[in-house]
């Protein structure tokens, strides 16, 4: 078993390739013979949804409802013809379940879903080749926060955690935006930006920023005695903050579809992991990188092997950091795979590396695939040369449905593991964030219970003064882009969890309770560091183009070696949010 685990996931991701390239790649898993056949859409390219869609948390209370099993939760974002999929399947069981009245909890669900499909191919069977440009969406949000808010997940703490490493600061924010595509045939150009807008903030003292830079081991270049200046330090806000009115693209991305793989060059969002509160290998936490991907967006059953592992998905991803100052402008490259043995079942393998950068090594082909075929632990001479491998991180995800209430709680666990081949190999050395979600409390069918937890702190590491999840001997601004973590807000050396409580209103309309915490270890920050926040959110469509998010959150939080005392931090937010049906055919 130690030896399987072994195996290279990149020779698998490689594998399954091959089995594409040779032809092998149109078929799918099984399905009933009660459901509806699906939208042959393997030409046509499509634009991704947004992870922070609320399309998603609709599709995952219908796979927990037993309505969709057509689904990878540990790949997203999604396509849209991925979405035509789901709901193909979801409508074919509801209407099953129709005479039962089981369907009730589902039926506002697949209905909002299903109008997102229509928007994309309006009355026709199936999206054809013709071509199509739709704005998207138009949105714009106020936000008012009072007190001083933490943007330091590396170290600190982050109070708006999985926000696209968006400014804010105590008085008025605001972020204005839009996202559209254009649509041909085996080709998509998608565009999702924002104006944004925060005022001057406080940021760390000289004295704060010298100690993080003394603990992260950035205050020198390595073994050489010159120093790294503070302020191109992004791992470090060191203040003061200046205000922030800026143009930025969330997403920016062109797309081709070719030999049943969705191939992409430019920004768009990955999330890695099964959970709602984060993922430990890539988020949403930070900005999005430029980046090259290859994505097997449709389910590839292999003959033989499939009957075992399930049909497959995976992904490649490849792309430069920014904010890393030694080595500088280092790269990453992802390779994902995950797989569905059963209906119930989706077992996923990651592995992700951060290598080269001026002044350590060249990025080039050569240092690349040196990268992306290691497995052994390098020495120190080897790591600080041109030799180097890089960070190497890799994670392992399992969600399921369990038995016996196949269709009210499902169980997941999301891990990470640093310098380790997999979090299965090496479970003691392994980050982990479990959950359980209820998709409906019993004698209330509309209201859910979500809760999971997180520990970065493994007790193989002992602390270990923060230098081992996310960290990286060489690569000292660790798992970062722009200076925020890619992964979990978790943080480093830290414990805690996420709780939700929703009441769904209908498909795309909730009110939500949730709580979040953290506490990090006090021999990784002198003093330890502590949040709390509670928020409280609803959600209303007024017609079905426009929709009202507001937002209140009340947080807690607590770092000594900041500032004294519990700090108090309030945040209130409200969006408007336009979904236009039309779109232009041409």
């Amino acid at each position: 078993m130690k030896a399987y685990f072994k195996l290279p996931l990149q020779c698998l991701v490689a594998f399954v390739l091959l089995a594409a390239l040779s032809g092998g790649g149109a078929a799918e898993a099984q399905s009933s013979a009660t459901e509806a056949p699906v939208c042959n859409t393997e030409r046509l390219s499509s634009p991704y949804i947004n992870v922070d869609s609320w399309i998603y948390p609709a599709v995952l209370r219908l796979y927990a409802l037993g309505y969709v099993d057509r689904i990878y939760l540990g790949i997203r974002p999604w396509t849209r013809n991925n979405l035509r999929t789901m709901t193909d399947q979801a409508g074919a069981r509801l209407a099953a379940d129709h005479e039962s009245g089981r369907s009730e909890e589902g039926a506002d669900l697949y209905n909002a879903l299903m109008r997102e499909v229509r928007l994309d191919a309006g009355d026709a069977a199936c999206p054809d080749a013709r071509g199509e440009a739709r704005l998207e969406s138009a949105y714009s949000e106020a936000r008012g926060v009072t007190g001083t808010a933490l943007h330091d997940s590396y170290h600190l703490g982050e109070s708006f955690a999985n926000d696209y490493a968006r400014p804010a600061e105590e008085g008025f924010n605001s972020y204005t935006g839009s996202s559209a595509y254009l649509n041909h045939g085996r080709f998509t150009l998608y565009a999702r930006g924002e104006f944004q807008h925060a005022p001057s903030g406080e940021g760390y003292s000289q004295t704060l920023a010298n100690q993080l830079a003394t603990l992260d081991g950035t205050v020198n270049y390595l073994n050489t005695t010159t120093a790294i200046p503070l302020k191109d330090l992004r791992t470090i806000p060191l203040g003061p903050i200046a205000e922030a009115d800026r143009a930025r693209f969330l997403e920016l991305y062109a797309s081709a579809r070719l030999l049943n793989h969705q191939i992409s060059f430019g920004k768009q969002d990955q999330w890695l992991g099964p959970g709602l509160g984060s993922a430990m290998a890539y988020s949403n936490n930070a900005e999005n990188i430029y980046g090259l991907e290859i994505n097997r967006t449709e389910p590839l059953y292999v003959p033989g092997l499939s009957r075992l592992v399930g049909p497959f998905r995976y992904e490649f991803l490849v792309g430069a950091l920014k904010g890393h100052v030694y080595p500088k402008d280092p790269w990453m490259h992802v390779e994902k795979i995950s797989m569905r043995p059963t209906e119930n079942l989706e077992v996923g393998f990651e592995r992700s590396v951060i290598w080269g950068g001026k002044d350590h090594e060249p990025i080039n082909l050569h240092s690349f695939l040196r990268s992306f075929f290691s497995t052994s632990s390098a020495l120190w001479n080897t790591k600080n040369s041109n030799r180097d491998p890089g960070a190497r991180f890799a994670a392992f995800d399992v969600n399921y449905r369990l038995p016996y209430l196949r269709n009210w709680l499902t169980f997941y666990v999301d891990s990470e593991v640093h310098d380790d081949v997999s979090p299965a190999d090496a479970p003691r050395r392994a980050a982990i964030r479990p959950g359980l979600y209820l998709a409906r409390v019993p004698g209330l069918a509309k209201l859910d219970l979500r809760a999971e937890a997180a520990m970065t702190d493994p007790s193989v590491s002992s602390s270990g003064g923060g230098r081992f999840m996310y960290f990286e001997a060489i690569e000292r601004q660790g798992y970062t882009n722009q200076g925020q973590l890619m992964g979990d807000w978790m943080g480093r050396e830290a414990k805690g969890g996420q709780l939700w409580l929703t009441y769904h209103l209908s498909g795309n309309e909730w009110l939500q309770l949730n709580w979040r915490g953290q506490k990090a270890a006090k021999d990784f920050i002198a003093g330890g560091t502590t949040i709390n926040d509670w928020q409280a959110q609803i959600v209303k469509r007024i017609g079905r183009d426009f929709e009202i998010n507001g937002r209140f959150t009340s947080e807690r939080w607590l770092a000594p070696i900041y500032k004294p005392g519990t700090q108090q931090l309030t945040s209130t937010s409200l969006q408007l949010t336009w979904y236009p049906e039309r779109k232009t055919s041409f």
